[in-house]
């Protein structure tokens, strides 16, 4: 349920990941009111959300939320949500509707709570990244509560994940599962890097999602995971 694309330039890499990402949501836009997009944080697609930022889409009408996020204060310099606004929230795509992960003052349960209400309208594309461990979103191998995440039918669950090196010094965040992944009708990998397509193919080898989560992603049903690739 895999299709790897393997692009012989970071210029290329970015512009056929934004190129899919427009078609998708100019398929939804073509036949329904609005679309949604949930993308992922870190450095690595940034370059995708700039080239993406620059399609004359009709953004007024698209929706963007988040993969997942760190339990940090609205507006901290290391929430997801301030790299989306600096790099996809641009240009063209500052029409764009941005789902706030949280607000001011609200509790992790009602931030969860409200992630679930908008998973009500089912996501057309979803931007997913990959760690050195295997991780995808915020599902760390070895957290506590994986297996519950991982088995969740809710679309957005709280994590815990003390203890996991990637996770940094944010142990608490908001999680998209596997069912909410499941929703979407395109679903992309952003890799970049030897070290990534290194850790890629180690996942690709095995089917336990509590060794490396991103293998949770290979598996879900409806169309396959969409994987673009650079060095």
């Amino acid at each position: 349920m895999i299709e790897f694309h393997s692009a012989t330039s970071a210029d290329a890499w970015r512009w056929a990941a934004a190129v899919a990402i427009d078609s998708a949501l100019r398929r939804r836009l073509a036949e329904a009111p609005r679309a949604r997009l949930l993308v992922s944080g870190g450095s690595t697609p940034a370059p995708v959300f700039e080239s993406l930022s620059q399609s004359p889409l009709a953004w007024d009408r698209v929706d963007i939320g988040l993969v997942d996020e760190r339990w940090l204060a609205p507006g901290d310099p290391d929430t997801n949500a301030v790299l989306v606004r600096e790099h996809l929230l641009t240009a063209h795509a500052a029409a764009a509707r941005f789902e706030e992960p949280h607000l001011p003052g609200q509790s992790l349960e009602d931030a969860v709570a409200r992630a679930n209400a908008r998973a009500g309208e089912p996501p057309t594309v979803i931007v997913l990244g990959m760690g050195g461990d295997g991780h995808t979103a915020s599902l760390f191998p070895g957290m506590r509560g994986l297996d519950a995440a991982l088995a969740s039918e809710a679309a957005h669950v709280a994590v815990d994940a003390s203890g996991c090196e990637a996770a940094g010094p944010w142990p608490t965040r908001i999680s998209l599962t596997p069912a909410g992944m499941s929703a979407a009708p395109l679903r992309l990998l952003l890799l970049r890097g030897e070290d990534k397509r290194i850790v890629f193919e180690q996942a690709r080898g095995g089917v336990d999602p509590r060794e490396m989560p991103v293998r949770a992603a290979f598996a879900l049903p409806g169309a396959p995971l969409q994987v673009y690739w650079a060095r």
